[in-house]
């Protein structure tokens, strides 16, 4: 019989790879408790060392970071500290299954080795709580099979109520007086002051519908923290593409608006998130250097695209074709030959418009360009603030994904880098978050996308 573990001393969390590959300062998320790394995960690791992804960054970090805690340091059962206020961390050997688990787990895999490790760590400290923690599902369930504890990484995970509150459309009011929404909507400045709408003051750029009277037509609004007042929000025209419901009218007016320099734009698919993006950077085409659209590639089997057939264009066609395809409708509002169809063609012909994978603007200073970062809910949290850390003078970011349609096998819509923009950055000023519920695609895309 094991003896019971004593709640007093410090837990012991055995990390498997890609909580490393997620997070290298994973190792400071654990506060004092001890660390054990299995063999089998630094020999994971020396695979991603080389390249120019995040995956590769987070593998480079902390092989240097585990390098210098143990330099000078022998190690020991007890492992070496992490640093104070920490516990230790020690890696460890290889480990068989034991006997009786011997037969459950047929293949020799790299899988199998840290999950045989985790239990014996958990069999020779009988009196901690020992724990695997792994982002891989079908890790924790082989763990939970033999009998092992098997945790998610949750120290990036954002809370369910911020998940809910960013997928809601704008606040809707109806009790408001008519003669409030009136000096909104033909006012001289068509600005009320907050009070005139709310109890507390809301956060910058929050959005708000005022329903005018019983025939529930709507006024839209947001809180400018500048002027300090609900301000209207304006159904605006961009490039020839017009807001067809409240939400697409809140986000071509985001879009459009110069002081929001940053832009998040949630929703299913066909709700026209990249088009009102790209629609609006045409049309302000002359303040920008250059106009980005960008995606990361993502390749099933988390194969490069160097796997993939032909030269570096037909390489990323697959990729960026979605891109494409809303440029086509833009030009599709105009004659063949135009003067807007063809400005389309030299922006693209003079690379003043460029689609390119997010992968090829590494190591880019970004000044004075329109950046917009589609299906960026494929993205850590930490591949966000590297695209935002570059973002020069003058430069405006719109990132645009559905959070519940992620490809990336260690990423949900709790730890994904989108999710986390809109919690991190709500109420700053120059932020403005629209979540767009209604797909205008067409109407059996709508129906697909709600029933399917």
């Amino acid at each position: 019989m094991p003896k019971k573990n004593n709640n007093h001393l410090p837990k012991i969390f055995v990390l498997d790879t890609n909580i490393l590959l997620h997070d290298h300062h994973a190792l400071r998320k654990f506060k004092d408790n001890d660390l054990v790394i299995p063999i089998a995960v630094i020999e994971e690791l020396d695979k991603f060392k080389k390249g120019n992804d995040a995956l590769s960054f987070n593998a480079r970090n902390f092989m240097r970071e585990i390098d210098i805690l143990t330099d000078g340091h022998p190690l020991t059962d007890a492992g070496v500290p992490i640093g104070e206020g920490f516990g230790n961390i020690k890696i460890e050997p290889n480990h068989p299954f034991s006997p009786e688990f011997q037969d459950l787990f047929h293949d020799d895999t790299q899988d199998h080795r840290i999950l045989a490790t985790s239990m014996w760590v958990r069999d020779t400290h009988p009196d901690r709580f020992v724990a695997l923690v792994t982002k891989d599902i079908n890790m924790r369930l082989k763990a939970k099979a033999a009998g092992m504890e098997a945790q998610d990484y949750l120290s990036d995970r954002i809370e369910d109520a911020h998940i809910e509150s960013s997928q809601s459309e704008a606040s809707l009011l109806a009790d408001i007086p008519p003669e409030i929404v009136q000096r909104l909507a033909y006012g001289q400045d068509n600005c009320i002051p907050w009070e005139d709408i709310s109890e507390n003051r809301p956060f910058a750029n929050q959005l708000f519908k005022l329903e005018w009277d019983d025939s529930g037509e709507t006024v839209t609004a947001r809180y400018d923290a500048d002027r300090d007042c609900i301000a209207l929000v304006r159904s605006h025209e961009a490039y020839g593409i017009r807001p067809r419901n409240e939400e697409q009218r809140f986000a071509l007016d985001a879009c459009l608006n110069p002081d929001i320099r940053l832009v998040s734009l949630t929703g299913g698919a066909g709700t026209g998130k990249t088009l009102l993006a790209l629609a609006s950077a045409l049309e302000q085409e002359k303040s920008y250097d250059q106009i980005i659209l960008s995606r990361p590639a993502v390749v099933l089997g988390n194969q490069n695209i160097g796997y993939l057939p032909g030269d570096q264009k037909s390489k990323m066609g697959p990729f960026l074709q979605p891109l494409m395809d809303n440029l086509e409708v833009i030009k599709s509002r105009f004659r063949p030959g135009s003067k807007q169809a063809l400005k389309i063609d030299n922006l693209l012909q003079s690379e003043k418009l460029l689609i390119t994978p997010l992968a090829y603007i590494r190591g880019r200073s970004l000044g004075k360009v329109f950046f917009i970062v589609d299906e960026a809910q494929n993205l850590t949290p930490h591949e966000i603030k590297t695209i935002i850390t570059r973002a020069g003078e003058g430069t405006k970011m719109v990132f645009t994904g559905d959070v519940f349609q992620i490809d990336q096998p260690y990423l949900d819509q709790w730890s994904n880098g989108l999710t986390h923009l809109g919690e991190k950055m709500q109420g700053q000023k120059l932020f403005e978050h629209v979540y767009l519920s209604k797909g205008e695609r067409s109407e059996l895309s709508d129906i697909a996308a709600k029933l399917l």
